[in-house]
């Protein structure tokens, strides 16, 4: 397959330094470039024709994929190949957050309000996320690597898991393997508040 010019210079860069695109750490930098961009993985997905589910597969480093592919989704950013590798994002520091130092990363119903502006070599992420009445995940239920829970603090969640489907209260908790296929849906008058935990980060 022949190369455009810019992967042929990064294959070139990749020789000269006698290492591969397995090596560098793919996933946490495309992930956090992809927040800073205020891209979610579907959206970033319809940008470039890459499923969701291979995106996630990625930003879990569970794939690795081809410089051609890489190129592909970093397009959607868009951000070149010589610019995402030479980006590297300082490791986040601090211990303690104030309730406005929350990171906004969800969009319309829903909110996602991560703790930590930058996941960059960590490998949990914490969020609250705030359900308005009747807002959902999607009808296309959500699959991706790893694990994932979460305590209801106000509201109703109607939670699907696989066939699975139960309506959680204040209290109520959920905890499964974030590859079985799910949903989240605010049931009820009120908004709906969750503290939810996931490994490794994925929104």
């Amino acid at each position: 397959m022949k190369l455009n010019n810019e992967e042929d210079r990064f294959c070139d860069i990749l020789d000269n330094a006698n290492g591969s695109i397995m090596s560098v750490d793919i996933g946490s930098r495309l992930r956090h470039l992809r927040i800073a961009h205020k891209l979610s993985q579907r959206e970033l997905a319809k940008r470039t024709g890459v499923p969701n589910s291979t995106i996630s597969l990625i930003e879990s480093n569970a794939s690795n994929p081809s410089v051609g592919a890489l190129k592909r989704i970093l397009d959607g950013i868009p951000i070149g190949l010589a610019e995402f590798f030479a980006f590297e994002p300082e490791r986040p520091k601090k211990a303690f957050y104030a309730a406005q130092e929350l990171v906004e990363i969800g969009k319309g119903a829903i909110s996602y309000k991560q703790v930590g502006e930058t996941l960059f070599g960590r490998s949990l992420q914490i969020l609250k996320e705030c359900y308005q009445p009747g807002a959902d995940t999607g009808k296309i239920p959500l699959v991706h690597e790893g694990e994932e829970g979460g305590i209801v603090l106000s509201g109703r969640l109607e939670v699907t898991v696989d066939d699975e489907r139960r309506i959680l209260g204040p209290g109520d908790a959920y905890y499964f393997e974030s590859r079985r296929p799910h949903r989240f849906r605010c049931v009820g008058p009120v908004p709906c508040e969750v503290i939810s935990a996931c490994t490794p980060p994925t929104f």
